[in-house]
C-alpha cells in the first residue's frame, strides 16, 4: 500500500487499489478487441498471425504501463486502429513496401516522436494546427477505416465503371458482417462493456456453426515472436514517398495522441492546462513514443491513446494504477492466441466499421459558421480515404486553409508554423508530381 501511495498519490485523488483496478478492468474489456483485430490486419501485409499477436500484447503492455508510471493517467496505449489499417492496406499493397520496411517507418515515426515530446517542439507544432483541422484529420481517419470495414466485410466492392458499388448481399459472411456491427452498436448504447469483444466472439461462434470460420482453441502457449522481432529495415524510405509514409505515422500519432490524452484528462478533470499538467502530459507522450519504437522493433504498427480509457474513467479510474492494471490483464491475454486465430475477417470488419463510424462523429465540432476554416477541414476529412493516404490529406488541408485565408484577407490568422507546413507539401506534391 505504502508503495502504491508513493508511485500513484491514491490518497490525493481519493481512490483506492480496489477502485483503480475496477477501472482498469474496465478499459480493458472495451479495448481487448485490439488483440483480435490488430493481428488479422496485419496479416494482410503478409505477417505472421501469431508473431503480431504476441508483439501486440507485449507493447500493449508496455505502453500502458511507462504511462501509468511516467505520468500517472489511467490512460491506456495501444496500436491505433486507423495506423495498423495504413499500414496493411496503403503502405504495404498499395505503395509496394516489404511490412519489413514498413516496420522501419514505424520506429523512425516513433523517434521523431520521441525528440519531439521531449522538447518545446511538441508546444509549437500543436499550437499551428486549428482545432478544426485536427478534428478532420479524427473525421478522415474514421472514414478511412469505415470504408476498410465495408469492403472487408463484403458489404461494398470495387467496380471499374463505379469505383465502388455495393457487394453480394446474398453471401452469408456480409450479413455476418452486418449483423455484427449492429450487434456491437446496440450492445455500446446499452453500454455493455466488452461490446465490441462480445459482437466480435458471437459472429465468430455463428461461423464456426456454419463452417464459416474455423476453431483453433481458446487457451495455448504464446506463439513465437520470432518471425517479426528485429525484422525491421529502412529500405526506399530515404524517398519522396518513403519521406509521405513516415510522416504519416508521425503526424497522425502526435496529434491524435495529444488530442485524445487532452480530451479524455480534461473530462475527468485531471487536465487545466498548468504547467505541472503540461509536464506530466508530456510524460505520457513520451511513453507513447517509446512504446511505438518499440513496435516496430517487436513488430507491429504506431501505437496511440485509446478512447476507450473513458470507460476506465467514468468507473472511477483516476490514477495510473489503472493503466498498470490494464498492462497486466495485456500480459495474462498471451496465453490467448488460438482465439485470435480463431476469429474471421468478417468478424473483425465490424469492429472496424464501428470504431470508423465513432471517429466520424468528429464532424460535429467544425465550426460551420465559419467556411474558412470548415472547408479545409472537410477537403482534409474525404481527402484521406479517397486518395488513401494520410499525408495527402492532411497536405491538401493545410494547403487550401492558407490559402483561403489569403483570399479571403484573414492570412493574419494562419500560424507562422502552418504556413510553413503548407510550403513544405507543395514543394512534396510537386516533386511527387515530377516523379509521376
Amino acid at each position: 500500500m505504502n508503495l502504491l501511495e508513493r508511485y500513484f498519490q491514491l490518497s490525493k485523488y481519493q481512490v483506492t487499489p480496489k477502485s483503480e483496478m475496477v477501472a482498469g478492468l474496465s478499459t480493458f474489456l472495451t479495448m481487448a478487441y485490439i488483440i483480435l483485430v490488430n493481428p488479422a490486419i496485419l496479416s494482410q501485409a503478409h505477417m505472421n498471425p501469431g508473431a503480431t499477436f504476441v508483439a501486440t500484447c507485449l507493447v500493449t503492455a508496455l505502453a500502458c504501463f511507462l504511462t501509468g508510471v511516467l505520468s500517472n493517467y489511467p490512460i491506456a496505449v495501444a496500436p491505433a486502429m486507423a495506423l495498423n489499417a495504413y499500414f496493411s492496406f496503403v503502405v504495404v499493397q498499395g505503395l509496394g513496401y516489404t511490412w519489413q520496411t514498413a516496420l522501419g517507418a514505424v520506429f523512425i515515426s516513433g523517434f521523431l516522436f520521441f525528440l519531439i515530446a521531449i522538447t518545446p517542439m511538441r508546444r509549437w507544432l500543436i499550437d499551428a494546427i486549428p482545432e478544426t483541422m485536427n478534428m478532420a484529420i479524427a473525421a478522415g481517419l474514421g472514414l478511412f477505416i469505415a470504408m476498410l470495414g465495408l469492403h472487408s466485410g463484403g458489404l461494398i466492392q470495387t467496380s471499374k465503371h463505379t469505383l465502388l458499388s455495393l457487394g453480394n448481399l446474398h453471401s452469408l459472411t456480409t450479413l455476418l458482417f452486418f449483423l455484427g456491427f449492429c450487434l456491437i452498436a446496440a450492445l455500446d448504447y446499452l453500454r455493455v462493456r466488452g461490446a465490441i469483444v462480445i459482437g466480435i466472439m458471437t459472429m465468430t461462434i455463428i461461423g464456426i456453426l456454419t463452417d464459416h470460420a474455423q476453431f483453433a482453441g481458446i487457451v495455448a502457449m504464446p506463439p513465437s515472436l520470432s518471425p517479426t522481432f528485429l525484422q525491421l529495415n529502412f529500405h526506399g524510405l530515404f524517398t519522396h514517398t518513403g519521406f509521405s509514409v513516415v510522416f504519416a505515422f508521425f503526424l497522425v500519432s502526435l496529434f491524435d495522441s495529444t488530442g485524445t490524452f487532452v480530451g479524455i484528462l480534461y473530462q475527468a478533470g485531471l487536465f487545466r492546462s498548468s504547467k505541472q499538467d503540461g509536464k506530466r502530459l508530456s510524460k505520457g507522450l513520451l511513453a507513447t513514443s517509446v512504446a511505438s519504437m518499440t513496435g516496430g522493433i517487436l513488430g507491429t504498427s504506431s501505437l496511440s491513446p485509446y478512447c476507450e480509457s473513458a470507460a476506465g474513467v467514468r468507473a472511477g479510474g483516476r490514477t495510473g494504477l489503472t493503466s498498470v492494471v490494464v498492462s497486466a490483464l495485456f500480459i495474462i491475454c498471451l496465453f490467448f492466441s488460438p482465439l485470435a486465430k480463431t476469429i474471421p475477417p468478417y468478424a473483425t470488419a465490424s469492429a472496424l466499421l464501428f470504431v470508423g463510424c465513432l471517429m466520424i462523429k468528429s464532424f460535429t465540432h467544425f465550426n460551420w459558421e465559419n467556411m474558412t476554416e470548415t472547408i479545409p477541414s472537410v477537403i482534409t476529412a474525404i481527402m484521406i480515404p479517397l486518395t488513401f493516404s494520410i499525408a495527402v490529406g492532411i497536405g491538401l488541408g493545410f494547403i487550401s486553409y492558407v490559402l483561403i485565408k489569403l483570399l479571403t484577407g484573414k492570412i493574419k490568422e494562419v500560424h507562422p508554423m502552418l504556413g510553413v507546413w503548407a510550403l513544405i507539401f507543395i514543394f512534396y506534391f510537386m516533386e511527387t508530381a515530377h516523379v509521376v
